[in-house]
């Protein structure tokens, strides 16, 4: 089932499938924001990944000894999750671990998503709260793909990316071989005096960029060099830009840690921008998508 929030420009709409956002109209220029899952490219729009982001090397990852499988970003997408909360401005979808998730994850949690429409923002906040004996380790990421271009007439080449703020940024890139990422290469992403670059036609052909540590702040700019979109990502460490070959859309992906790196056999408590919650602990992070 799909649930609506709307306001005068607006309206949003969330699944209980994955808790996912599955539209972003803009009633005022009457077109669809938020991609629309065509299966020619990519059959999903928005999915919450949790409670891994990317893939684990060899789709393996260890605790305490004992080795689990896993597929590339988590279960929680997957699975139907309960609107646990409801008001005029918010949805609140929940999740809670049972016999299913604990054969592929060893720890009991409680995972709430809240969708919130403020005017021309969408705030998007995750609540992760450990409800087991044990510290729990995760991982858990935002994928909204945008409709770009987003008029008719208009090519994907006519926007640019935009990291306010910054001359330039780093990227790395995924051995796609594996899905994990090369963390010792790194790529320069050089931008104009306006803090951006142009969006071309083979960036993605080696498949997302990977930032670490990068920025908070990240949009697209309009063929006519105005604001389109503006994703804030407050203390999120990595980050992720990513489109399907030849895609009319694009994701901006807040990351709350990555991927592996390639050829990662630790334990997972010791994987880089793992996140740890002990018993009764609570994490609450959110991001900002804002609309011009």
């Amino acid at each position: 089932m799909k649930h609506i929030l709307e306001n005068e420009r607006f309206q949003i709409t969330v699944s209980d499938h994955g808790a996912e956002l599955t539209g972003i109209y803009d009633k005022e220029k009457q077109h669809q924001i938020l991609w629309q899952a065509d299966p020619a490219f990519w059959n999903r729009q928005a999915p919450v990944l949790f409670p891994n982001v990317g893939r684990h090397y060899n789709n393996i990852y260890r605790i305490d000894g004992r080795e689990y499988s896993s597929g590339q970003h988590g279960f929680a997408r997957d699975m139907d999750f309960i609107l646990s909360e409801e008001t005029d401005h918010s949805l609140t979808h929940t999740l809670v671990s049972s016999l299913e998730t604990l054969e592929k994850y060893p720890f009991d949690f409680s995972l709430a998503i809240t969708h919130t429409l403020e005017n021309n923002r969408l705030k998007i906040t995750w609540q992760v709260r450990n409800t087991g004996d044990k510290t729990m380790y995760f991982s858990i990421g935002g994928h909204p793909a945008f409709n770009i271009p987003a008029a008719k007439g208009e090519k994907q080449t006519d926007y640019r990316l935009y990291f306010p703020g910054k001359a330039s940024v780093e990227y790395k890139l995924i051995d796609t071989r594996f899905g994990t990422l090369i963390p010792d290469i790194t790529y320069p992403l050089v931008l104009d005096d306006d803090h951006s670059c142009a969006i071309a036609e083979d960036m993605f052909d080696r498949d997302a960029l990977v930032f670490d540590e990068q920025f908070e702040k990240v949009g697209f700019l309009s063929p006519d060099g105005t604001p389109y979109i503006e994703m804030e990502a407050e203390g999120f460490p990595n980050f992720g830009i990513w489109a399907a070959k030849g895609a009319p859309f694009i994701c901006l992906e807040p990351w709350m840690g990555r991927c592996d790196d390639c050829g990662f056999t630790g334990d997972l408590s010791q994987k880089p921008y793992i996140n740890a919650l002990t018993p009764d602990e609570t994490f609450c992070k959110s991001y900002t998508i804002t609309i011009f």
